[in-house]
């Protein structure tokens, strides 16, 4: 029985892990936008509808397929770069 407790406290705690992760990306990306932005603007409109998609993801919850989404727009603005 002592288990029941510990299972749902790590699952709690993991939950708030990936959401802390969320905000973290997006200031990256932000970040990244203001200081050096895609030239191509298709790559821009992509990782700003990708942004987008992942705020409004962590917004509902579902933070674990934002931080797939945001990953996503990071790796958009790396190659870029």
């Amino acid at each position: 029985m002592p288990r029941l407790p510990v299972l749902l406290a790590s699952a709690l705690l993991s939950t708030s892990l990936w959401a802390m992760h969320c905000p973290a990306d997006m200031a990256k990306i932000d970040a990244l936008l203001a200081s050096k932005p895609p030239s191509d603007v298709t790559v821009l409109a992509q990782v700003k509808k990708l942004r987008a998609e992942g705020e409004a993801l962590h917004k509902a919850g579902n933070h674990s397929e934002s931080i797939k989404v945001l990953g996503e727009a990071l790796q958009l603005l790396e190659a870029s770069q």
